[in-house]
């Protein structure tokens, strides 16, 4: 009766259109990813946005560094990244190493490269309701994922279940620019499912497994579980989505807004290329 929202098949749409894109430029776009260390998770994310990358004709670079990597020495490799013109776009994987402030070395990325849209200028730009920026690739992945299932948005009461900056925050302002009524809930928030009753839009995104239960939801909503964590051997999200499923309509963990997050962060590379380093200007 209620539908499973899976991210796989609007990625596909938008992977397809994005090979379209490629096929047709006469130097492919460059998207080089710095990873710190060998934590097993990132080392994952990390081939799978290349191989993704790869697969429609953009060009990968990994920046692989240790562990023991300073700060000074990530700002230089920031700094060297920013100027090589051959680059059109770069990340830097987090979690860095604890001893790495990761809100300096996002700071001194370029603007024009930062594809992931973390810096505050393109944060700023995004709030200011510029077009010319780059959007975090997540809270974008979502709301084209809203849009491939026709949720409609206007007048609609949403609940965004966390607030941190990559996804919480600009999202609640993405839907509150498609006229949705938003509430932002967190950690200090007096009976979440106060709120969380009256929404028909709920995205979960606190990073705590199973957070959301049937009896919070209102039957008929339409739920994007963004939480990803590890539960023994299982990687689980912030939905009880087994019981939810029976209830409301819920996008899955994995295979929800993963595969959005990666379709989306190789759009921002395209552009990138497109924007400011366009084929005429060879």
């Amino acid at each position: 009766m209620y539908k499973t929202l899976s991210g796989r098949e609007p990625a596909a749409g938008i992977m397809e259109s994005a090979k379209n894109i490629v096929a047709s430029m006469k130097t492919k776009p460059h998207l080089a990813i710095v990873l710190v260390g060998s934590e097993p998770a990132s080392e994952v994310y990390v081939r799978k946005k290349m191989e993704k990358a790869q697969s429609i004709g953009v060009k990968t670079t990994l920046k692989k560094l240790p562990e023991g990597t300073t700060e000074k020495e990530m700002l230089e490799l920031v700094h060297e990244l920013n100027d090589d013109g051959s680059i059109d776009g770069f990340i830097v994987q987090s979690p860095l190493p604890k001893h790495i402030d990761y809100t300096s070395v996002v700071e001194a990325i370029d603007p024009r490269k930062d594809v992931d849209g973390w810096t505050s200028t393109n944060m700023g730009r995004m709030f200011l309701g510029l077009t010319d920026t780059f959007m975090p690739a997540t809270p974008m992945g979502i709301m084209k994922m809203l849009d491939f299932y026709k949720i409609p948005l206007t007048g609609k009461n949403a609940v965004v279940i966390g607030r941190g900056n990559v996804v919480g925050k600009p999202l609640a302002f993405m839907l509150l620019q498609r006229n949705a009524t938003v509430t932002i809930c967190h950690s200090k928030t007096i009976d979440l499912a106060a709120h969380t009753k009256k929404a028909e839009i709920i995205i979960a995104a606190a990073g705590s497994p199973g957070i959301l239960k049937a009896n919070m939801v209102k039957e008929g909503a339409w739920i994007v579980d963004v939480g990803t964590s590890r539960v023994g051997n299982k990687i689980v999200g912030d939905v009880d989505f087994e019981k939810v499923i029976k209830k409301a309509h819920c996008s899955p963990v994995p295979g929800g807004v993963g595969p959005m997050t990666v379709a989306m962060l190789i759009s921002n590379v395209i552009e990138a290329k497109m924007r400011y380093r366009p084929d005429s200007s060879y």
